[in-house]
């Protein structure tokens, strides 16, 4: 499995960011697929995570109502929508897949076997 994320950059606070996440090496229809983030000096936290069949989707408190996960079958892509951006929001955000996720552990960093290489987005205020 590869995971390579992109669409990180620099944006003001109140922009708006659209990460990308594409996956290859497998079928991903059973798989669970997540975004999460670590900011400088801080542990690595979980921000969104869904089921790549649909529905079963989750939210960190501080990014729900702002930030979406979705995806496009077509081209084996997993999105996060980022809007109404804080300086909080600071972080390089890693996506993240794993089969066989339980639905209580969807949150946890250790459910996820396989890992992208991060995209960084930073957020001046």
């Amino acid at each position: 499995v590869q995971l390579q994320a992109s669409g990180g950059g620099l944006v003001q606070a109140g922009g708006s960011l659209r990460l990308s996440c594409a996956a290859s090496g497998r079928t991903f229809s059973s798989y669970t697929m997540a975004w999460f983030r670590q900011a400088p000096g801080k542990e690595r936290e979980f921000v969104a995570s869904m089921r790549w069949s649909g529905g079963n989707t989750y939210y960190a408190d501080s990014v729900k109502g702002r930030f979406t996960i979705s995806r496009d079958n077509a081209k084996n892509t997993v999105y996060l929508q980022m809007n109404s951006l804080k300086s909080e929001d600071t972080a390089v955000y890693y996506c993240a897949a794993g089969s066989g996720i339980i639905l209580t552990s969807m949150r946890q960093i250790r459910a996820y076997a396989y890992w992208g290489q991060g995209t960084l987005v930073t957020v001046s205020s």
